[in-house]
């Protein structure tokens, strides 16, 4: 199963995607608001292992995001159920992307982003979306708003010990994405 917008293909991952992954997305500034570059191991048993997981138990993961005009890998972007223990949304549908520097700014994370919520509002059970950050990072809240996503601060909690502040919580309710969509 793949997603295929414009300029995108959302898609499962492969064993030739573990190198590029781990080349332009497990760097500083790719995972500055996510605790820094993480052990390669750690990386590699995510995309082999855990994500293709989510895939077959699931229906949907956070895909390998391609670029169609050259195959080249982007980044993720998609699906999961949120896990963080004592949550308020713990086990709601939860929307997620990291992308590679050289592609930020490009619309690249939003064409996927939209993709995502149309494919956990449609073809799941999903009754709402949820998406996590930290206050500092502008960039993916920003990204949130533009999305049509609502800030819950009634939802915000105090993250894993990487995360600078509590985690914030954006969040869209499918009546919200078929208003949007309508």
């Amino acid at each position: 199963m793949s997603i295929e917008t414009e300029r995108l293909l959302l898609r499962s991952w492969t064993e030739s995607d573990v190198e590029p992954f781990l080349r332009h997305t497990n760097t500083e500034g790719v995972m500055r608001w996510l605790g820094g570059a993480r052990d390669p191991a750690q990386v590699r048993q995510m995309l082999v292992d855990r994500l293709p997981r989510w895939k077959a138990e699931r229906g949907f993961t956070f895909w390998a995001v391609e670029r169609k005009a050259d195959g080249a890998l982007l980044g993720f972007c998609g699906i999961k159920l949120a896990d963080d223990p004592g949550t308020k949304f713990e086990g709601a549908h939860e929307i997620g992307w990291r992308l590679r520097e050289d592609v930020w700014g490009q619309g690249f994370a939003r064409e996927a982003a939209l993709a995502s919520l149309d494919f956990a509002f449609s073809q799941t059970d999903a009754e709402q979306v949820v998406a996590l950050t930290v206050d500092g990072n502008s960039p993916s809240w920003g990204l949130m708003e533009r999305l049509g996503m609502t800030r819950r601060p009634d939802l915000d909690y105090q993250g894993p010990d990487w995360a600078e502040g509590p985690v914030i919580v954006y969040r869209m309710g499918k009546e919200e994405w078929a208003a949007r969509n309508s």
